[in-house]
């Protein structure tokens, strides 16, 4: 090794010593207000260890009860009191996280960018790309809302659930082309999720029902196809075939939510809910979302036609979950925490179940909401289709 490199050599070794030095002293030079930083982020973090505990206990204890009436539920075994945690989840009161004063200093973990949410332009885009499909749209939002009232009475649902449940979903007002998160018409509204229309399905929600109900709206539309002629009957049969190439791809994967979803967060899956757009598929998908909640209860034992709020329930919750809230007794429902039908991080981002924290406070507040939105213009349109 030649002199120049063997001063180098020792020259870059000096400097790791020095970072390594400066490193391990770093605490000892501590201004004041780093020094004070750290004292209370170690208050603070003892004190949410200690509340982080006692929640994943009682968040444990939430999951075990709902495996056990899941398991009581299937042998047809009435539910009781003891089967539903009692006590509403512990709320943290300790101190605040402090904020660091200097980041370079004591460096954070960065924060995970946004997601980005596919807006509907995004869905016609990629119909267009991925099926070569355009959706027929109505001239006017009058036309969708009396093909939704007719498709949804045709297929069972009762006028107290398409109209309420409506006014629940969009405030009253709603148009079927509505995303979720642009209902406020403000300037900086954005898309919060991919729910689109009167009941607001998800991407995943369209692939599951084209998965599962495709074939019945195939159906439907080959029926309607008989009494067309000329370009109407080429246009729908061109619909038809897209429509089917759309089930395929939904039938592609098990018939399992997680595997529906993997779908649905591709462009292809972006093309298959341009479908809740379409004048014909469009009310189809927004009753069956509600139909195979009414189905389900049903089928096991719910003879009574459901409240438009159950209903709701129901589709908001899943299926299994809001039936276990729509069967209960009501006098159960005023003791049973809202927790007891959410996983613990759902629960915490929905501020209406924290806040009105039993069933029964869960149906009022839904109910009343409904209620709320019955002077609506939106509302009065859909009530006057019947």
């Amino acid at each position: 090794m030649t002199r120049r490199a063997v001063v180098l050599a020792c020259g870059a070794l000096g400097a790791a010593a020095i970072g390594m030095r400066a490193a391990t002293a770093a605490p000892f030079f501590d201004s004041p207000a780093i020094a004070e930083y750290k004292r209370r982020l170690a208050e603070y973090e003892e004190a949410h260890g200690a509340f982080e505990a006692e929640a994943s206990a009682y968040w444990s204890e939430i999951s075990a009860k709902r495996r056990e009436r899941n398991a009581k539920r299937r042998d047809r075994i009435p539910l009781a009191a003891d089967d539903y945690v009692l006590t509403q989840p512990p709320v943290y009161d300790g101190p605040k996280r402090p904020v660091n004063p200097n980041p370079e200093l004591v460096p954070e973990k960065p924060p995970r960018p946004p997601k980005y949410i596919p807006v509907v332009a995004d869905f016609l885009s990629a119909a267009q790309a991925h099926f070569q499909f355009v959706p027929q749209r109505p001239s006017k939002e009058a036309e969708f809302k009396r093909a939704y009232v007719r498709t949804a009475l045709a297929e069972g649902l009762t006028r107290d659930q398409i109209v309420r449940v409506y006014a629940f979903e969009t405030g009253g007002n709603g148009a079927y082309t509505m995303q979720s998160g642009f209902a406020s018409g403000r300037a900086d509204a954005h898309a919060i999720s991919t729910a689109v229309g009167y009941n607001q399905l998800l991407t995943t929600n369209t692939v599951e029902l084209l998965a599962e109900k495709g074939e019945h709206f195939v159906h439907v539309l080959t029926e309607k196809a008989r009494t067309l002629a000329g370009a109407e009957r080429k246009a729908l049969e061109h619909k038809i075939a897209v429509l089917k190439r759309m089930v395929a791809l939904c039938r592609s994967v098990p018939d399992e939510w997680n595997e529906h979803e993997k779908i649905a967060n591709t462009e292809q899956g972006w093309g298959v809910h341009a479908m809740v757009l379409d004048i014909d598929v469009g009310p189809l998908l927004q009753t069956h979302k509600l139909l195979t909640s009414v189905l389900f209860a049903r089928e096991r034992g719910v003879t009574r036609p459901l409240t438009a709020a159950e209903l709701e329930m129901m589709n908001l919750t899943g299926d299994g979950t809001g039936l276990d809230m729509v069967t209960m007794p009501q006098a159960l429902r005023e003791r049973v925490p809202t927790a007891n039908f959410f996983q613990r991080g759902g629960y915490e981002r929905n501020p209406v179940a924290v806040r009105h924290n039993t069933v029964a406070r869960l149906f009022a507040v839904m109910n009343a909401r409904m209620d709320g939105a019955q002077g609506a213009a939106g509302v009065k349109d859909m009530a006057s289709l019947f």
